[in-house]
């Protein structure tokens, strides 16, 4: 046989010719991506997957991660599957359990689990507890999705069921799949990225009849009197928009605003 007849394996196909043009060259298929010239590997993907010699550094690289980002997706899914109606509650992981935003959240986690809602928190101290506190003590389903931190010390001791994960995102999405609205209690930079990017999904059209409702006037008032004085005056935003965000002092009118909009219009999640 012919240095033009050989066939390679492993999707790999032969140059016509000595002369050919580069299109013409051999070029290696490993699923959807394509390999040529340069980029042709010495080996096979089963060779390599076989050889038990080397370093272990391939558990670290993007395609393995991508394997460890299903699994946190399939966990999380089966987890929070049958949870039934439940309510995601957001605020800081400093506040302190003598401070009147610690008793705000066990009101809130209290008066959601009376109506009947599972109440959803990133797991962690704080405010998260005290939702997590509420729920627990009033009966309710309590929930915690934690995150792989160098700062934090794990679930709080009023989770009954959580799921810890290493990525934002996948964390992200369990928040807004799982849940009919969002209590926003007081919070720093993580919690205006959970508000902001919800609000950013409603705002889009990703999720319909998702209630965020920020409780505390005296704390999210500057924030709201900034979105409108500033960004809506310079055009940044739609002042309509602005009527996404509903804001209270009052734990049982939050959970109000979240039962009428579930009647309204039934949320639609995220596939």
């Amino acid at each position: 046989m012919t240095e033009q007849e050989i066939e390679p394996t492993d999707g790999a196909r032969p140059a016509r010719s000595q002369g050919s043009s580069p299109d013409e060259e051999w070029e290696y298929h490993t699923g959807p991506v394509t390999l040529r010239r340069s980029r042709l590997p010495g080996t096979t993907t089963d060779q390599r997957l076989l050889d038990n010699k080397g370093r272990a550094d391939w558990v670290h690289t993007d395609p393995w991660r991508v394997m460890r980002i299903q699994s946190e997706f399939v966990e999380g899914f089966g987890a929070l599957a049958e949870l039934g109606p439940a309510v995601s509650v957001f605020g800081s992981a400093r506040t302190k359990v003598d401070s009147p935003h610690y008793r705000l959240g066990v009101e809130v986690g209290r008066a959601l689990a009376k109506a009947g809602y599972a109440v959803i928190t990133g797991g962690g101290p704080g405010a998260m507890e005290a939702a997590n506190r509420g729920a627990l003590e009033a009966g309710g389903a309590s929930v915690g999705l934690g995150i792989e931190l160098p700062f934090e010390a794990g679930l709080n001791p009023y989770v009954d069921l959580g799921v810890n994960f290493r990525y934002f995102f996948a964390r992200k999405t369990m928040f807004v799949k799982y849940a009919q609205g969002f209590i926003v209690l007081p919070g720093g930079f993580g919690t205006l990225d959970e508000l902001f990017e919800a609000l950013t999904l409603v705002q889009t059209q990703k999720v319909t009849s998702f209630p965020l409702v920020l409780l505390g006037s005296d704390y999210w008032g500057g924030l709201l009197g900034w979105l409108e004085g500033t960004l809506a005056d310079h055009g940044m935003i739609n002042v309509e928009d602005l009527r996404l965000l509903q804001l209270t002092d009052d734990v049982d009118e939050a959970v109000r605003i979240i039962i009428e909009s579930e009647r309204n219009v039934a949320p639609k999640r995220p596939e």
